[in-house]
């Protein structure tokens, strides 16, 4: 019954959007989940930093929300190391993703293989596979430079851009979007989690020219 599903796409990221999948994925396996990757604070972020990696935190939240596997392997997903060390605050999910990335030679290719791992039902990709770098403008005039400043600041927010500008949307995303009879966007932070997926040209266009609900 869930093969026969509608092809849905949620678009998001943050916390939002896994919650939203926990339910979707009793109604149908033919899910796409479009992710955002302008992340750069905590676990997500120092991997960011460290390996030259795509952030993987808002990935692995999805990836556990549509999983059909044993819980043991869901909570190690999600575990955090606590220690005094480098290790404090990293998740054992984002490192697996990396790791697998690294024997892949391709970050995608690691997203896929954890999926694999957790025994999905449907799919989890990111928006686009270019770096980019969420940047606000508030009323005021200040330049807020990356998701963690604009999450957490009160300023009036004018505009969002990312840099570099006009990434190329991932093109499973696209695709996927293209073949959509469902479009989800959110639920979750506007300015984080939802616009910066819109920010990519070939993502809001996909959206725009689809026939789907």
């Amino acid at each position: 019954v869930l093969s026969n599903g509608p092809n849905i796409v949620a678009i998001g990221g943050g916390s939002g959007l896994p919650n939203l999948l926990r339910g979707l994925k009793y109604y149908s396996s033919n899910i796409t989940a479009i992710v955002t990757v302008a992340d750069d604070g905590g676990s997500s972020g120092r991997l960011r930093a460290e390996l030259g990696i795509l952030p993987p935190g808002d990935l692995r939240n999805c990836l556990v929300a549509l999983a059909d596997s044993e819980v043991i392997m869901q909570q190690l997903m999600d575990y955090r190391f606590e220690s005094t060390g480098q290790l404090d605050g990293h998740s054992f999910g984002n490192m697996l993703i990396a790791a697998l990335a690294g024997i892949g030679g391709d970050f995608c290719r690691g997203v896929e293989a954890a999926g694999t791992l957790l025994a999905i039902r449907g799919r989890v990709v990111p928006s686009t596979s270019t770096f980019v770098t969420l940047v606000g403008n508030t009323a005021a005039g200040k330049t807020l430079i990356g998701e963690s400043r604009v999450g957490s600041s009160s300023d009036l927010l004018h505009s969002l851009t990312l840099t570099p500008p006009n990434p190329p949307g991932h093109p499973d995303a696209v695709r996927a979007i293209k073949d959509a009879d469902l479009i989800i966007l959110g639920p979750g932070s506007l300015f984080t989690s939802i616009v910066p997926n819109l920010l990519i040209s070939d993502i809001s266009e996909a959206v725009a020219n689809s026939r789907a609900f």
